[in-house]
């Protein structure tokens, strides 16, 4: 059986290297500000293993903050950062600096702690951008990403604080998507083991309330990670005093990373109100 996830990768991919070029709504929002041009980002490692590396979107102009892009996959090998090349752009357009950061998945050498350590570190490294302003660090992360996205916002003692998270259509309860099989037993994978109260470090699920804010973007038609998943998460931050908003879009499980939709739009929106 084909891959949904595979096949909706490449398509993304190319639309995204075609975005900028296009009247999608990411490339109209500025375009009475100024005529956008291609963005080579900068490769940085900051680890030994391949996976270790970071691409640094920076806009034209002065930055609003870092938006730190998480790309999904359910944690598996199998995808990787080319997924969060198309939102880095169109951030990067819209006047954030954009760090698209890669990792050690399941399958090369991820897993728990891995994944997990190699994602605080490539937020961490952030402070060793010369130049670099990281008072406003936003999480954004899709599916898998948007699980790390938020737990990211928990981390303790960072070197570099994340400031607010968004999640898009996120994974942000391991228990409860073992438990519904999503991506034929993803998260057991991640973990090594079936998803328990003893993985609260690794469950965003698991570390409400946090002191950061949080967004959750999802379709409401994803059949891939059902929406309870963020409206769940969202409606137990908020009765445990945490700041946090679900936005429901029309679409699926892709949607919100495509950069020519209503839903990046909404995303965009999101940042509008933070910087």
């Amino acid at each position: 059986m084909a891959d949904p996830l595979l096949d909706r990768r490449s398509l993304l991919v190319g639309l995204g290297a075609a975005s900028l070029s296009a009247c999608g709504a990411s490339s109209t929002r500025r375009s009475d500000e100024q005529e956008e041009q291609p963005v080579t980002p900068d490769r940085i490692t900051y680890g030994d293993d391949p996976s270790q590396v970071v691409e640094l979107y920076r806009p034209q102009g002065s930055s609003r903050g870092v938006v730190v892009v998480i790309h999904g996959g359910f944690w598996k090998s199998a995808y990787d950062l080319t997924l969060g090349q198309p939102l880095a752009r169109s951030l990067a357009a819209e006047g954030w600096t954009a760090w698209n950061i890669e990792y050690r998945r399941v399958g090369n050498g991820g897993g728990t702690p891995h994944t997990f350590d190699d994602v605080s570190a490539a937020i961490d490294a952030l402070a060793d951008v010369e130049g670099l302003d990281t008072s406003t660090v936003v999480t954004l992360g899709h599916s898998a990403g948007g699980h790390l996205a938020v737990w990211a916002a928990g981390r303790g003692a960072p070197r570099v604080a994340v400031t607010h998270a968004i999640s898009q259509a996120g994974v942000l309860d391991l228990v409860m998507s073992e438990r519904m099989g999503l991506g034929d037993g993803a998260a057991a994978s991640l973990l090594g083991h079936v998803p328990g109260p003893e993985d609260a470090p690794w469950d965003p699920q698991q570390q409400i309330p946090l002191d950061v804010p949080v967004w959750c973007v999802h379709g409401i038609d994803d059949a891939i990670v059902p929406l309870g998943q963020s409206e769940g998460y969202v409606v137990d931050a908020q009765a445990a005093g945490a700041q946090a908003e679900i936005v429901r879009v029309e679409g699926d499980h892709f949607v919100v990373i495509d950069p020519e939709s209503q839903a990046w739009t909404a995303t965009l929106e999101v940042l509008d109100t933070i910087a």
